[in-house]
């Protein structure tokens, strides 16, 4: 079986992760191969370079943001390759991968990592277009219950639907907890890591941690990751009384290890898969607080796995931060007990072994289709 994963990559954030870990996890009679288009800003890569010690990768080349010639080359490669399934990330890739598909004549498997609530008018048109793509999927495969709900609005047949939930590389991440030592810097780090958009709402992680700086100077921020909004982030903090002990690292090679030596992981977003550093969070035991939405709500139980606090409730949210951060032992155990879930309920090789079982479902469909 060879199965294809296409994303329109425009860094190394959570679904790329992903692409990886189902890739890794996949049995050995399962060829899996990685193709991604080449735009203008994406001529390197890191999730081609990672994918390379797992299988082939190629690239499609692109005039623009939006070429529908790279249909044609994507349905040429899939025919060359001898492709099985095509298997697709996000909004562009759905609606490219959909067309290749039906061009090649091979199934296509959609997976929704999670939907932006943009403000932009032709961005949310593309999201618009991007969904309905999925109606012509031979499966959609969200991997939250919350993302099953959202994809259940477009019109899509019962049939088409799949649930698979969301899975992550545990053992990367355990290898680097064990190496976790005491520490000597007497700030305590509180973190996020993840796209800089604008459903993460990270300016509310900047308010919380300048309020709470105005009462304590033994804290410091590290944010992990880039996207479009970083500059306006960036401008925005550098305006805060705490704005010197407030850094953006970018994209990093030692995420897991940074994210091992926070104190506290913190996320601010309205709109939610299940998020992969979320997950990575609660494996490597590093005590989180949220705001409680749908996807988060998968992953942390308020009081047991972690501290949720209500949307928007920035009092609350502000309250969680000090109580994970003074209280080491309740924060040590909610670390444990996230973990625990974590590894129960969320691991790659359990997500890959439901994959492998929808890929040859729809190969069988598509055979017994060929033969009616």
């Amino acid at each position: 079986m060879k199965i294809l994963q296409f994303i329109c990559s425009t860094g190394f954030y959570g679904a790329e992760r992903w692409v990886l870990a189902l890739s890794k996890h996949l049995p050995s009679h399962v060829n899996s191969e990685l193709v991604v288009t080449l735009e203008p800003g994406t001529e390197e890569l890191e999730v081609v370079n990672h994918f390379k010690n797992i299988g082939a990768t190629h690239q499609i080349p692109m005039k623009g943001r939006f070429d529908l010639s790279a249909v044609t080359k994507l349905a040429d490669l899939i025919k060359q390759q001898g492709i099985n399934v095509i298997h697709t990330h996000g909004y562009k890739s759905d609606i490219l991968g959909v067309m290749a598909a039906r061009k090649a004549g091979i199934p296509c498997v959609v997976t929704p990592h999670g939907f932006e609530n943009a403000a932009d008018l032709k961005l949310r048109l593309f999201i618009w277009l991007g969904c309905q793509s999925m109606r012509f999927a031979d499966k959609v495969v969200p991997l939250s219950k919350q993302l099953m709900r959202d994809v259940e609005k477009f019109n899509i047949s019962a049939n088409k639907l799949a649930y698979i939930q969301n899975g992550v590389d545990l053992s990367e991440v355990e290898a680097v907890r064990l190496t976790k030592q005491p520490k000597t810097n007497k700030k305590k780090t509180i973190g996020f890591v993840g796209q800089m958009i604008s459903r993460k709402n990270i300016k509310a992680i900047l308010d919380c941690f300048d309020n709470l700086y105005k009462k304590r100077q033994d804290i410091e921020l590290l944010l992990l990751g880039d996207g479009e909004d970083r500059p306006s982030l960036e401008n925005y903090a550098s305006t805060l009384d705490s704005a010197s002990e407030i850094k953006f690292l970018g994209f990093r090679n030692d995420r897991l290890q940074l994210l091992r030596d926070f104190d506290l992981f913190v996320m601010t977003s309205t709109l939610e898969g299940i998020p992969r550093c979320l997950m990575e969070a609660c494996a490597m035991e590093t005590p989180v607080s949220a705001y409680n939405i749908a996807g988060i709500d998968q992953l942390v139980t308020n009081k047991e796995t972690g501290l949720l606090a209500k949307l928007h409730d920035s009092e609350q949210l502000e309250k969680d931060w000090e109580t994970l951060l003074d209280d080491n032992s309740y924060a040590a155990k909610l670390g444990e007990n996230a973990r625990l879930f974590v590894e129960q309920h969320f691991s790659a090789k359990r997500m890959a072994d439901e994959y492998l079982s929808l890929f040859e479902s729809v190969l069988e469909q598509k055979k017994e289709s060929a033969n009616a």
